[in-house]
C-alpha cells in the first residue's frame, strides 16, 4: 500500500522560487498549459501519423521489412534511451531552458523530412527526432505537476495535457490516412512544424524560467548516463539483428551480450556513484513500481496493436489509407470521449485500483485481437476500443501515482521514468511485432502480390505476435499489482 503520511507543506509543494501567487484554476495558467500540451501532442501525434504511411513509405523508399521496423522503432530507441539523462541535464541547466532548445531541434528535424529521399535519410531524421522528444516530453508532465499546488488541479492539468495528446494518437491515423489521398507522405511528419513553434511561443510566455535554488548543483554522472542509454539501444537492436545475421551469426549475441553488460554496469555505477543519475532506491516505492508497470503495458500493448493493425488492414485485406483510417475511428471516439470517466472512475475505485484496473482492460483488449483478429473486423474494432479504454485511463491515473510516490523535488525524473517506461515498451512492441513478422514472413512485405503461403504466413505472423505481446503485457501488470500492494518500508 502507499504511505499515508501527511507531508508538510514543503514536501507536497514543489519548490518555486520567485513565485508568490500558485494558480487557482487552469485558465489562470492558459497559456503555460496550451505550450505543455503542444509538446505532448506532438510526442503522440508523431508516431501515430506515421503508422498509417508506413506502407506507402515502403513503397516509395524501397524500404525492406527491417527498414520499415527501424523507421518508426528508431524514434523510440533514441527517445527511451536519452531521457533520463536529458531530464538530468535539464535538472541541472533549467527545464524550461531545455525544453525550447529541444523544441528549436524538433522544428529543423521537421523541416529537414521534406528533403528525405531514401530510408537510411529518414531514419536519421526520426533519430533527430527522438533527441528533440527527449528534451521537452519529460518536461512537460512536470512542470505540469509543478504549476500548481492543490492535488485536484494538478490531475485535472494532467488530464488534459494527456488529452490533447491521445486526440493526437487518436486522430492521427485517421486525418493521416485522408492526407494521403492528395498529398505526399512528408506532409505528415512536416505538420510538427507548427506545433513546435506554437509550444516555443506559449512556454517561453507562460511557463516562468527556472529559479537557480530550483535546480540541482551535483555533477551529472556522465559515465552511469552512458552505459543505460547503451543498454536501452542494444537491448532494441538485438531482435532485428538476430532475423537480419541468424543466430550462427556473432553479431546478435554480441548485441544481446553488449545490452546484458551495458544494463549490469549502469546498475553498479547507480549503486557506486556519490550522485547517481537515478536512484535506484526510488523504483522501489509501491507506487513507483506499479505505476511504471502499467504503463510500460500500456505502451506494450498499443503500440504493438496499432503496428500490426495499420499492417494487416492494408497489406493484408488490401484497405486503402483512407479505408483503414476509417477502421480505426473507434480507437479515435474512445479516446476523444473517454475523458469524461476519469474523474468519475477515480473517485469510484481511488488511484491505486483505477491504475490496475485501466492496465488489465489494455492487455484484455490486446488478447482479443490475438485470439479473433483475424477473423472479421468487429472484432478489431472491439479490441480498439478496449485498449483506447484502457490507455485512457491509465495514462492519467498511473502517471499521477508514480509523481505522487516521489519526493516533491523528483517530479522531472518522474516524469521521465514514466515517459521512459512507455517509449522502451513502445519500442520493445514494435521491435516484437517486427522482428516476427520478418522471420516468418518470406519475400518482401510490401510487394504489391502476395502468394497464397506469403498470406498464411502473415497472418500466423500477426496472431503470435499479438499472442506474444498479449503474455508480455500481462506479466508486466500481474506483477505491478502484486509490487503496488507491497507494503512501503
Amino acid at each position: 500500500m502507499s504511505d499515508h503520511r501527511p507531508r508538510s507543506t514543503s514536501e507536497s509543494r514543489p519548490q518555486q522560487a520567485g513565485h508568490q501567487h500558485w494558480p487557482v484554476s487552469l485558465g489562470a495558467a492558459w497559456v503555460a498549459l496550451s505550450g505543455l500540451s503542444a509538446v505532448f501532442l506532438f510526442e503522440m501525434l508523431d508516431s501515430s501519423v506515421l503508422n498509417v504511411a508506413l506502407p506507402t513509405i515502403g513503397r516509395e523508399l524501397g524500404a525492406s521489412t527491417t527498414e520499415l521496423q527501424w523507421v518508426t522503432s528508431s524514434y523510440a530507441v533514441v527517445f527511451g534511451g536519452l531521457m533520463i539523462a536529458l531530464s538530468a541535464v535539464a535538472d541541472r541547466f533549467g527545464r524550461r531552458k531545455v525544453m525550447l532548445i529541444g523544441l528549436v531541434l524538433l522544428a529543423l528535424a521537421s523541416l529537414a523530412t521534406a528533403f528525405v529521399s531514401t530510408t537510411g535519410q529518414l531514419i536519421a531524421v526520426r533519430v533527430m527526432t527522438g533527441v528533440a522528444a527527449a528534451m521537452t516530453t519529460p518536461g512537460s508532465m512536470a512542470l505540469a505537476y509543478r504549476l500548481f499546488a492543490d492535488e485536484q488541479l494538478r490531475l485535472r492539468a494532467i488530464t488534459l495535457i494527456s488529452t490533447v495528446g491521445l486526440v493526437g494518437l487518436a486522430a492521427g491515423p485517421t486525418t493521416g490516412g485522408f492526407v494521403l489521398g492528395f498529398a505526399p507522405w512528408q506532409a505528415l511528419l512536416l505538420v510538427n512544424v507548427p506545433i513546435a513553434v506554437i509550444a516555443l511561443v506559449c512556454i517561453r510566455l507562460g511557463v516562468p524560467a527556472d529559479q537557480p535554488d530550483e535546480l540541482h548543483a551535483e555533477p551529472i554522472d556522465v559515465s552511469g548516463a552512458l552505459f543505460g542509454s547503451t543498454a536501452v539501444v542494444l537491448a532494441l537492436l538485438a531482435p532485428t539483428v538476430f532475423v537480419e545475421n541468424g543466430v550462427g551469426s556473432w553479431l546478435p549475441w554480441a548485441a544481446t551480450a553488449g545490452a546484458a553488460c551495458a544494463g549490469l554496469l549502469f546498475v553498479w555505477r547507480q549503486r557506486a556513484a556519490a550522485h547517481p543519475l537515478l536512484d535506484l532506491a526510488l523504483l522501489g516505492r509501491p507506487l513507483v513500481a506499479g505505476g511504471l508497470a502499467f504503463k510500460a503495458a500500456a505502451g506494450l500493448a498499443v503500440a504493438g496493436l496499432s503496428y500490426l493493425v495499420t499492417l494487416q488492414l492494408q497489406l493484408d485485406w488490401g484497405w486503402t489509407p483512407a479505408q483503414a483510417a476509417l477502421g480505426l475511428l473507434p480507437q479515435v471516439v474512445v479516446l476523444i470521449a473517454g475523458g469524461a470517466v476519469i474523474g468519475p472512475l477515480v473517485r469510484w475505485l481511488g488511484l491505486e485500483r483505477a491504475a490496475w484496473v485501466s492496465a488489465a482492460v489494455v492487455v484484455g483488449g490486446l488478447a482479443v485481437y490475438a485470439v479473433l483478429g483475424r477473423l472479421a473486423y468487429a472484432w478489431i474494432a472491439l479490441a480498439l476500443v478496449l485498449v483506447a479504454a484502457g490507455m485512457r485511463i491509465v495514462g492519467v491515473v498511473a502517471g499521477n501515482n508514480v509523481m505522487r510516490g516521489l519526493p516533491a523535488d523528483r517530479t522531472t525524473i518522474g516524469a521521465a521514468l514514466i515517459d521512459t517506461a512507455g517509449e522502451l515498451t513502445t519500442g520493445i512492441g514494435i521491435a516484437v511485432a517486427g522482428t516476427i513478422l520478418a522471420a516468418v514472413f518470406t519475400g518482401s512485405i510490401t510487394a504489391q502480390d502476395w502468394t497464397a503461403t506469403q498470406t498464411g504466413q502473415f497472418r500466423d505472423a500477426v496472431t503470435l505476435s499479438a499472442v506474444v505481446l498479449t503474455i508480455l503485457a500481462g506479466l508486466l501488470v500481474g506483477w505491478g499489482i502484486l509490487r503496488a500492494r507491497t507494503p512501503a518500508r
